[in-house]
Formats: C-alpha cells, sequence, structure tokens
C-alpha cells in the first residue's frame, strides 16, 4: 500500500511540473524587420497618372488607349485569388506557426481585410468622379431636311416650292477649374431651293466661332471649383482611418484567437493530467477494496471523481475544436483542402506577467489621443465641413457672369446674277465660304454680363445652415468620442493591472494547492487520513491549475485590448499600411 502511494505522489509531482508555465519568450524578430505589410488593393483600372496616383487611367481621344476602354473594354472577370504563404511554415506536415508567423498569414489570406480594402478603393475612385465637371465634350450633329410646299405667291419663285436644308455642326467645349467656360464650334449649312429668285442655289454658309462664360461672383476662382476635389481627397484620408480602425479590431480578433487556441490546448492537458490521476487513484481504489484495506463505500468518490474527469476532458476537447476551426478562418486555412485539417502546432507560451510596473494611465490616454484612428477621421470629418461650407457659401452669391463671343462668317455656292432677261452663272463651292470664315472679313463680336440675383433663396440657406449644424455637430461627436476613448483606455488600463494581479494570485493559489495535496498525500501515506481528502485536494490542484490558465490568457487578451484601445497594436506588432 505504502509503494502505490509513493507511486501516486511520483504521479502528482510529474503532473505539476508538467502542468507549470515554461518560462520561455518567442525567439525576437530582427530589428526593423514588420510583421506583415498590407499591400494597396488590386484595382479594376490602374492608376497610372504620374502627377496624381489616386487617378484613375482615363485615355485621351483619339488615342488607340481610348478606343479600347470605350468599344473593347471586356467584362470584368472576379477572380478569387488562392491563399498563400502557408507552405512556408509546415514543419513534419503540420503548420508550426509563432504568433509573429500566424499575423503573416492573417494579413496574407484573411477575407475580412480585403473586403474592408475595397471600400477605400471606391472611396479613391470618387476623386476621380470629382474631376468630371473639367472634362472637356465634343458634340457634333447633321441634319438633312428635305420640304415640299405649294406657293401661295409669285414672290416664292416656283409654282411648288421645293427645298433641301443641311445643317452641320461641330462644338468643343470645356470648363476650365478657375470657373471660365470656353465653346469652340463650326457649323455649316447648305441650302438647295428651286426658288428662281435666289441668288446662290445651292447656298452655302460657313460659321466659326467662339465664346466664353466668366463667373465673377459664384465659382470664381480655382479654390472653390475644385472644392469637390478636395472633399473627395478629405473623403479618402478618412476612409482610411476607418480601415486602419476595421484593420485593428481585425488583428486583435485574430490574436485572441491564437491565444483562445492555445489556452484552450492548455485546458486540455490539464484535463488530461486530471484524469490520468483520478484515473491512477481509482485504480488504486479498487485494488485497495480487493485486499479489503477500505470499505465498499469508499470506491464510489473515486468513481464520481473519475466519470467527472471524463466529462471534463470531453468538454475541453469540444471546445477545443472550436478554437482550431476559429483560428484556421482567421488565417484561411479553411479556404484550401490542403491545410483545411492540417494539423497545427503554436509555438508561443501564454507566459505569466512579470513586469512590477504600473501602466501610466495618463500617458496611455495621451497616446490614444493621438493615435486612434476613429479619432483622426473624425478630425478630418470636421475639415471636411469647413469644405462644405465653403460650398454653401459660394451657393448664396449672385450669379454674374461675363459672356462674350466671336464669330466669323462665309457665304459660298453658285451665285445667279439675274439682269433683266439675261442670267450669268458663276460656279463656286464651298471653299469659297472657308476663305471667307478664315479671311475674317464678316465678323461678329458679342459682350455682355448676365447676372441671376436670388431676391430670396431658401434652398441655399437652408443648405448652409445644414452644413454649420454638421461642423457643430461633428465637433461635439470628437468631444464625445475623445471620452469614450478615455474611458476605454483607463477601463484596458485597469483589467491588464487587475489580470497581472489575478495571475500571481492564481499562481500563488496553484503552489498552495500543491502543498495541500503533499500533506494530504503524506497524511494518507501515515495511515492519518483518508482517500477523500487527498481526492479533494487533487480537485483543488486542477482546478487551480485550470484558474491559472484561464487567468494567463485572460491577461493576454487584455493587453491586446489596451493595445487596440490605444491605436498602438499594429505599430507594436509591426504591421504595415500601404
Amino acid at each position: 500500500m505504502k509503494s502505490q502511494r509513493q507511486l501516486l505522489s511520483m504521479a502528482l509531482s510529474l503532473f505539476v511540473c508538467q502542468s507549470s508555465f515554461a518560462w520561455q519568450a518567442p525567439a525576437p524578430a530582427p530589428a526593423g524587420a514588420p510583421v506583415g505589410v498590407i499591400p494597396a488593393q488590386e484595382r479594376a483600372f490602374t492608376h497610372t497618372n504620374k502627377k496624381d496616383p489616386d487617378l484613375l487611367d482615363t485615355p485621351f481621344f483619339p488615342k488607340q488607349s481610348w478606343f479600347k476602354r470605350h468599344f473593347a473594354e471586356p467584362m470584368p472577370k472576379v477572380d478569387v485569388r488562392g491563399v498563400t504563404k502557408f507552405d512556408d511554415y509546415i514543419v513534419d506536415g503540420k503548420l508550426e506557426l509563432s504568433l509573429r508567423s500566424y499575423l503573416q498569414l492573417v494579413l496574407a489570406n484573411n477575407v475580412d481585410i480585403d473586403v474592408q480594402r475595397l471600400n477605400v478603393e471606391i472611396t479613391r475612385n470618387a476623386i476621380t468622379r470629382a474631376y468630371a465637371p473639367f472634362d472637356p465634350f465634343f458634340t457634333g450633329s447633321f441634319t438633312s431636311t428635305r420640304t415640299k410646299t405649294q406657293s401661295t405667291s409669285q414672290l416664292e419663285g416656283a409654282q411648288t416650292l421645293n427645298q433641301l436644308v443641311q445643317p452641320m455642326n461641330f462644338a468643343y467645349t470645356q470648363t476650365l477649374d478657375s470657373g471660365l467656360q470656353y465653346t469652340a464650334g463650326f457649323n455649316a449649312n447648305k441650302t438647295s431651293t428651286n426658288n428662281s429668285f435666289n441668288f446662290f442655289n445651292p447656298a452655302l454658309n460657313a460659321q466659326m466661332s467662339a465664346s466664353f462664360v466668366m463667373p465673377l461672383l459664384r465659382n470664381r476662382g480655382r479654390e472653390v471649383n475644385r472644392l469637390p476635389i478636395t472633399i473627395a481627397r478629405s473623403r479618402l484620408n478618412i476612409s482610411n482611418q476607418n480601415f486602419l480602425n476595421t484593420l485593428l479590431t481585425l488583428i486583435s480578433n485574430a490574436e485572441n484567437a491564437y491565444w483562445d487556441l492555445l489556452g484552450g490546448r492548455e485546458t486540455l492537458r490539464v484535463q488530461e493530467k486530471a484524469l490520468e490521476l483520478s484515473a491512477e487513484a481509482l485504480k488504486r481504489s479498487k485494488k485497495e477494496l480487493e485486499l479489503g484495506a477500505i470499505s465498499p463505500l469508499d470506491i464510489y468518490q473515486p468513481e464520481a471523481n473519475y466519470a467527472t474527469a471524463e466529462i471534463q476532458v470531453l468538454q475541453a476537447r469540444y471546445r477545443l475544436q472550436q478554437f482550431e476551426d476559429s483560428l484556421r478562418r482567421q488565417m484561411g486555412a479553411d479556404l484550401d483542402a490542403k491545410y483545411r485539417n492540417m494539423a497545427i502546432t503554436l509555438t508561443e507560451t501564454p507566459l505569466p506577467p512579470n513586469s512590477t510596473m504600473e501602466i501610466d494611465r495618463e500617458s496611455s490616454v495621451s497616446k490614444a489621443l493621438g493615435l486612434r484612428p476613429d479619432l483622426k477621421a473624425l478630425v478630418e470629418e470636421i475639415n471636411t465641413d469647413d469644405l462644405t461650407l465653403k460650398q454653401a457659401s459660394n451657393a448664396l452669391r449672385p450669379d454674374l457672369g461675363l459672356r462674350g463671343s466671336y464669330t466669323s462668317t462665309g457665304r459660298g455656292g453658285d451665285f445667279f446674277n439675274r439682269v433683266g432677261n439675261n442670267v450669268t452663272v458663276t460656279r463656286g463651292g464651298f471653299p469659297d465660304a472657308l476663305d471667307q470664315v478664315f479671311g475674317f472679313n464678316f465678323p461678329i463680336y458679342q459682350f455682355g454680363l448676365t447676372l441671376r440675383l436670388p431676391i430670396r433663396d431658401r434652398a441655399a440657406a437652408a443648405n448652409y445652415a445644414d452644413a454649420v449644424l454638421a461642423k457643430r455637430q461633428d465637433v461635439l461627436n470628437r468631444r464625445s468620442v475623445e471620452q469614450t476613448i478615455r474611458q476605454q483606455v483607463l477601463n484596458a488600463v485597469s483589467q491588464v493591472e487587475s489580470s497581472k494581479a489575478s495571475v500571481k494570485l492564481a499562481a500563488v493559489a496553484r503552489d498552495l494547492a500543491q502543498k495541500q495535496l503533499d500533506a494530504e498525500q503524506k497524511k494518507y501515506d501515515l495511515g492519518t487520513s483518508v482517500i477523500f481528502f487527498v481526492l479533494d485536494a487533487q480537485t483543488r490542484l486542477v482546478n487551480a491549475e485550470a484558474q491559472l490558465v484561464n487567468t494567463t490568457i485572460q491577461y493576454r487578451r487584455n493587453q491586446i485590448n489596451l493595445l487596440r484601445v490605444t491605436g498602438d497594436l499594429l505599430q507594436d506588432r509591426g504591421i504595415q499600411v500601404q
């Protein structure tokens, strides 16, 4: 009996030794080496503008690329890329993942990150759209009209008047960012008729004209006309900050999944060791029962402990499976059958905290106010409100414009010179009309002012009032967000400090449970105690070990939460965003 108790004591000592957390820090990364770089999203159309890389590649007419874009652009095919980089971490048929390598796989394959990056690209395309008012346009038209009418007077020159009118118009129009709108056009008209009184038949008329409209009050100046572009760029900055804020949450969730799996494995190991101890205690109790050393009533407690340990192991295995599935989802391993069921080895250990220094609460708050991307997005939103106010203020101004135009005309065709009954025909054509047009012998000048004065403009006044209210609302939201950030940081600091103290207390409780088990074991070996107290001490030790695992994992989660609420998680993990 004494040898059996010694074997039990040795097995329990081995369990305690293996259950203790090894103080093994992960290998440090090379200085300056980032965990990963999130590249710019692959775009449907390339952004190749050298002056502004945010603009889409929009070719000019009549380049070959223009015809390809507008007439031969293929239907875009959306291909989902496969997962990458997994082969770099396969060792002996298993995925061997440190926290660093796991985050690299998350950055390379997490679908949620790709989805969030697309939101940034949609906002980027709005910059190109904001340039649309300054795009030039070419318009052209040609019409052929044949008209036959009954004559009502000899002055119409024919009993049945037959006319063919063929006008043709071309115009080029563009608005500059200064507000100046100019138009250059060319008109030609050919008129054929059976009217015997016409001097020219067919008559060919041509005009070359240029006109401009220059705003003097509303929409005057480069700054006000480029406000939509500036606002679009501000929206892009807001979208980038929102992406960083979402990325903080996604990386936090991914890293928590890593520690959850590690904690689940530690918990399963503790429960399996508890099952082994319960099995050994039950086996020993059965032998003692066979030898008559204990009463048959004393066998029920070891059997109940063994059944409870089996249930706890089963539950721990199911929870571990859930944690593994979640981890595979985070790094995209579930997308490829090759890695979907591959065993995973985690190289990190949930280290108990060894720092005794308290976290500076105010310093953490200051860091959060300087780094949090959601606060930066709100500050940029206030800047956008200022731009919107300028737009609304511009709309309140009277619309006063300076207009001017110049037109040069020409005429050609077959000239019928009628003197009495004699008719002399001088042949002519369209070149005659062009010579007169470009000879500038028959010009038409025009200058003028156009005023559109809003006697009462309720829509513009309401828009301006809305812009003022929107800015006031965003300023108040900024104050509210700053308060929320401060509260979040203070809570996170308190949680880290609390979990740090909880880990230390759990370690002390584990040591006391070990000592109590050793004491009960010695009493039992000396015959001064019964098996019930030994089993109870074993249960308390298992619970203490499980509590130490839980508090250590919770400490890791609280550390991650603190880095997230201070906005320092990406920088601390070496994650760069292009």
